[in-house]
């Protein structure tokens, strides 16, 4: 029992933690309004470990209007263990002007890959992540290369563990560096809640926050985000 009352405060520091990082400077951020961030996931087993991935964006200035922006891409994830997953990916990204739904010229056409490294805990129920991802990215401007650090947590509510049927509080802050100065460029912070449905579908909710740094595809904004997480049988 006593243990068990340490996990507990170390997973209330951690998320009152996070939760100062994401709404650190919040009245700095440039906003014109709520914008809209959609976002839908597969997944495909392969065999012990791997996992193929897809993925689509596609996000607007406002409020479901004003798209100017749409993605996709795919790859695979490996995890050896249960605190260790090993990630490649790649994709196309567009960003559009402002004034309008793919206002064009497009400010940002650019393809991208990146390895990606996730280190996962567990501290009672609340399940941290670390993520480390390095972006190789081919841009309208030419190469430029790019560095995620984000940390984040999940934290079931209508059960122990996340299993199917849990509603869940979700939260995370990433840092986005580049390898020229000023070095900073994006802060990006999100508080949310989900719901596992089943094994296969898991649905999300959640306000997201950008503060961006002299960059051209994006300025920050406040979004409304909305994603769904589909698992295909093997």
């Amino acid at each position: 029992m006593p243990q068990q009352r340490t996990l507990s405060r170390q997973a209330i520091a951690w998320i009152i933690g996070l939760i100062g990082i994401c709404w650190t400077g919040p009245v700095a951020a440039q906003t014109i309004g709520l914008g809209g961030w959609n976002i839908l996931h597969f997944q495909y087993p392969l065999r012990a470990g791997w996992t193929l991935f897809a993925e689509t964006q596609l996000r607007s200035l406002r409020f479901y209007d004003d798209f100017h922006y749409h993605e996709w891409g795919g790859g695979f994830h490996y995890q050896p263990n249960q605190h260790l997953v090993f990630a490649f990916g790649l994709g196309d990204y567009d960003t559009y002007r402002e004034g309008g739904t793919f206002v064009s010229p497009k400010n940002n056409d650019e393809f991208r890959f990146w390895p990606q490294l996730t280190f996962l805990q567990q501290l009672g129920r609340l399940r941290m992540e670390f993520r480390y991802r390095s972006e190789q990215r081919f841009t309208s401007q030419g190469f430029r290369m790019r560095f995620r650090n984000r940390i984040g947590c999940v934290l079931p509510l209508t059960h122990r563990q996340l299993e199917n049927q849990t509603w869940f509080f979700m939260a995370s802050n990433e840092v986005y560096f580049t390898n020229h100065p000023p070095f900073f460029e994006r802060n990006r912070a999100i508080l949310g809640v989900g719901y596992r449905l089943s094994d296969q579908l898991t649905a999300h909710t959640a306000y997201l926050q950008q503060l961006d740094y002299r960059i051209n595809d994006e300025i920050g904004r406040d979004f409304f985000q909305v994603a769904l997480q589909v698992k295909l049988k093997k």
